[in-house]
């Protein structure tokens, strides 16, 4: 073969090659599988078999439910749970045997070292007039806050934000009260936003108030109510500046106060306060489980704080987040659900005024090598449910879009992005479940008595909370049968 011929021939081959691999292309993509049909009938079976088990949960919850009255012994029997105190021990180890009379596979005990601080005696306010009278105050110490060491009377300056606070000359706050009276903004339709832009006066004002030269800090109770009940909640220090006291005013002590000081700013304020900050004590976040079916190795966490301010019975914050966690197991075991992925129900230690509860669990899951689906958490109070704020990826929030029909019965079928729960959270740093969920209640009346004496028994109602219960539970029943 000469090598002009070879050439042409050489062409002719490539050629050809290049229309046989053509022509194998299209036929192989005409081969190719198609993208498998929906089968309408197996997925219609599927929800007609979701649906049904959802109803046997409402069934279970409204007919026979037992948060209720779990609920009712937690806060009249034991009441408030301030962690390191003897009743938060008490809660414990209610906690561990109510779950283990429920049933479940395994229940035990995690321990974590928690802050022991104590209120002491009633604390006392007063507004003094520049002629001797007294005007007596509700008020109570913010949880961490030192004492007054006696009474504590000085001139008071108002605020309405930190900005005003650092634009004051010195004379104008050293040796008073720092007054922060910045109000909820009622503009707002959820609570919980102003209530966490609110809230920096609460968390901080003591370190700025210091900062100046201020004697203490004076902060408005974070509510939209005008009531007399003050509200507590955690403050902080900087060990940089030195400590001074810091009190919550209720929210018609605050206006008063307001109000006073535009006719005289010379008046003073009288505290008198006898809190302190005691060594850290040993308690416990208290776990109950169901092992999963088929995939044991993968966790699906739901929980509540079990601790409360010390003001009252911790009701709405958060012994209806406990009590829901704990029915959720029960009312998958009642309805004869054995769920497919592991199920943990956690009371959580110490969220008010520290989180080491979560902080531990969260460490204690990285150490175990442990898998995490999911966590849910309910910790906005056992009102009418609305459905879940969802912390995860775009397309983990759309495949657990796909159950909201399912959830439309219920009224728990918003699932919409947001935060997921403050003892979960440290999750998202260790195991990282592909979702952080919080169970969202109609949140308008919350904080009417969150961190208040008001947040009693009484103020839950029954059908809202077990209606909460058995939300989360078909949830839990949904992400232990299709995973995310």
């Amino acid at each position: 073969m000469n090598l002009i011929r070879s050439a042409a021939w050489g062409r002719r081959a490539a050629l050809a090659a290049t229309l046989l691999a053509g022509a194998a292309s299209a036929a192989s993509a005409q081969r190719a599988p198609k993208p498998a049909k929906v089968d309408k009938a197996a997925e219609l079976a599927a929800y007609r078999t979701d649906s049904l088990a959802l109803r046997k949960i409402y069934d279970e919850a409204l007919l026979r439910g037992q948060s209720y009255e779990n609920l009712r012994y937690l806060t009249t029997t034991i009441g408030p749970r301030l962690s390191g105190s003897p009743q938060a021990q008490q809660a414990v180890e209610w906690g561990k045997a109510t779950m283990e009379k429920a049933g479940f596979d395994r229940v035990y005990l995690q321990e974590v070292m928690v802050p022991h601080w104590v209120r002491g005696a009633k604390e006392k306010g007063e507004i003094v007039g520049n002629k001797g009278k007294e005007i007596k105050v509700p008020v109570c110490a913010l949880g961490g806050s030192i004492g007054t060491n006696g009474k504590l009377k000085a001139g008071v300056v108002e605020v309405k934000s930190m900005d005003e606070l650092r634009q004051l000359p010195e004379a104008a706050v050293k040796g008073k009260f720092v007054f922060f009276n910045r109000p909820f903004d009622d503009a707002l339709i959820e609570p919980g936003v102003a209530y966490g832009r609110a809230g920096d006066q609460r968390r901080t004002g003591a370190i700025e108030a210091s900062k100046r030269g201020a004697v203490g800090a004076l902060v408005r109770s974070l509510t939209s109510s005008r009531d007399d009940y003050p509200h507590t909640g955690t403050m902080s220090y900087d060990p940089a500046v030195p400590k001074v006291p810091a009190a919550a005013l209720s929210t018609n002590a605050a206006d008063q106060l307001s109000l006073l000081l535009k006719a005289n700013n010379d008046l003073q304020f009288e505290l008198e306060m006898e809190c302190q900050t005691l060594p850290d004590e040993k308690s416990y976040n208290v776990v109950g489980e169901i092992k999963g079916s088929k995939f044991p190795e993968e966790i699906i966490t739901v929980g509540g704080h079990l601790d409360s301010w010390d003001l009252a019975q911790g009701a709405h914050d958060d012994g209806t987040g406990c009590v829901q966690s704990m029915e959720a197991l029960r009312l998958l075991r009642a309805t004869g659900f054995r769920p497919e992925r592991t199920v943990r129900a956690v009371l959580f230690m110490n969220e008010e005024n520290g989180a080491r509860g979560g902080q531990e669990y969260a460490r204690l899951a990285a150490l175990n090598k442990e898998t995490h689906v999911a966590a849910i958490e309910s910790d906005g109070g056992g009102f009418t449910p609305r459905g879940f704020n969802v912390d995860s990826e775009a397309g983990t929030l759309a495949k657990m879009a796909k159950w909201s029909p399912l959830l439309r019965p219920y009224h728990v079928d918003a699932l919409t992005p947001g935060h997921g729960g403050t003892d979960i959270e440290p999750l998202k740093a260790t195991v990282r479940p592909k979702a952080l969920i919080g169970y969202d209640g109609d949140s308008q009346r919350y904080f009417d008595l969150h961190h208040t004496a008001a947040d009693t028994f009484d103020k839950v109602h029954k059908r809202e909370l077990e209606l909460g219960g058995a939300g989360m539970a078909s949830l839990i029943y949904l992400l232990s049968k299709y995973g995310l």
